[in-house]
């Protein structure tokens, strides 16, 4: 599976993402070029090489009206007073009339819808009220769209995201000093691994952050992966650290993940009850639940409890088998799991439309239609289940 993985051991900010994803294309100087044509007002894209530290990588910069940024991070352009304070609906009216496939538009309207509402949290407005001050700025807007338009043009299958360095220390924005992460930073990061460091400054932004939480689809340390190509994105500031974004372009081979197993043993339920319980279990998150027959205290037979579930869904899960079972105890295990790669796609046949799951990794390769499909075929057809896969067998291998 193509995959991109975007390590961020010194946090991420829009325009070392920019200048990362700029040095895994084939051709830089050219999609230089795509960049500066797509019509943000007053915008052009310059990039130059960089070293951090003995690495030698590439930095971008914006320039509004012929004026370069000054300040790398989103969050302390405060002094700049020739940036508007825009809107959402102004940036969505912007990106709307970008020369852009529609893909990488409504990529930087989310982003920017997800930036909004946790302004609005942060400061209890309504998001139709909220004027966005450093993340509003035509810089950071050509950031969002550079990131997606890069993004788009490398066709990757999957983004996997490290955990995220935030920084440590305060920042001076448009509201005054704040701690690091700032609180929209840190509201747009809830629910991913983060960690402070020991470098005293903003290394998220919150441009940074939302980019980040809308194309990563996992964020875990680097799974197992043949490497094609890396991106240095350097920042403009100086640290003891390399002061960069690295990325990853290649094929993982297959995937690691943790799932929780949790166990408990049962006598004293009949079979009605005990399969409303697997129903009620399944309903609060379990993707497998199931009995297994076993000799329990004074000779009676009993049943052993098997769940699997992942860390997200394990409380809820855990409150359903002590509502729905006489349980009073529950065991539980971390396993580490080897997955397959999958991917479904859906095959047009002679009986109609079929959803095939395509599975790979580790030197494997399997398919399989779905089930669901088959009957649903049968049924409506009145054929049995092999006359379906037969009639449909020659389009499911092409």
């Amino acid at each position: 599976m193509k995959t991109l993985y975007i390590e961020c051991k010194m946090g991420a900010a829009g325009d070392m993402l920019t200048a990362a994803l700029l040095e895994l294309v084939d051709d830089k100087d050219a999609t230089l070029n795509e960049l500066n044509k797509i019509g943000i007002p007053g915008v052009t894209y310059t990039a130059s090489s960089a070293e951090k530290c003995g690495i030698k990588g590439t930095h971008v910069t914006v320039s509004i009206n012929g004026v370069e940024e000054e300040i790398e991070h989103s969050h302390n352009d405060h002094d700049h007073h020739h940036h508007s304070h825009n809107s959402l609906a102004d940036i969505t009216h912007i990106i709307e009339h970008l020369s852009v496939d529609d893909a990488v538009k409504n990529h930087g309207i989310e982003i920017y819808n997800s930036i909004a509402e946790a302004e609005s949290a942060v400061h209890g407005e309504p998001v139709s009220d909220i004027h966005f001050h450093e993340v509003g700025t035509m810089d950071a807007i050509a950031d969002v769209i550079a990131v997606c338009y890069l993004i788009n043009k490398l066709q990757v299958e999957n983004i996997i995201v490290s955990p995220i360095n935030v920084g440590s220390g305060t920042v001076k924005c448009a509201h005054g000093i704040l701690p690091v992460p700032a609180p929209a930073t840190a509201l747009l990061l809830k629910g991913l691994p983060t960690y402070s460091g020991t470098v005293e400054s903003e290394l998220c932004t919150p441009t940074g952050a939302a980019i980040l939480k809308h194309f990563g689809k996992e964020f875990k340390s680097m799974p197992t992966m043949t490497t094609e190509k890396i991106g240095y994105g350097m920042g403009k500031k100086d640290f003891p650290v390399a002061n960069c974004v690295r990325i990853f372009l290649g094929e993982t081979i297959g995937s690691t993940d943790e799932i929780i197993e949790l166990n408990c043993n049962i006598d004293d339920m009949t079979g009605e009850d005990l399969g409303f319980a697997l129903d009620a279990i399944y309903e609060a998150g379990a993707r497998e639940a199931f009995f297994t027959s076993v000799q329990m205290k004074k000779n009676r037979p009993g049943v052993l409890l098997t769940v699997i579930t992942t860390a997200a869904d394990k409380d809820a899960v855990v409150k359903s088998i002590f509502a729905n079972t006489t349980t009073i105890g529950i065991r539980e295990k971390t396993c580490n799991r080897f997955i397959l790669d999958r991917k479904i796609e859906t095959i047009d046949t002679p009986l109609g439309p079929v959803r095939v799951k395509n599975s790979s990794g580790y030197g494997v390769q399997k398919s399989k239609v779905e089930f669901d499909d088959l009957s649903k075929i049968a049924k409506e057809k009145g054929l049995s289940l092999t006359e379906v896969r037969t009639t449909i067998a020659p389009f499911i291998n092409e």
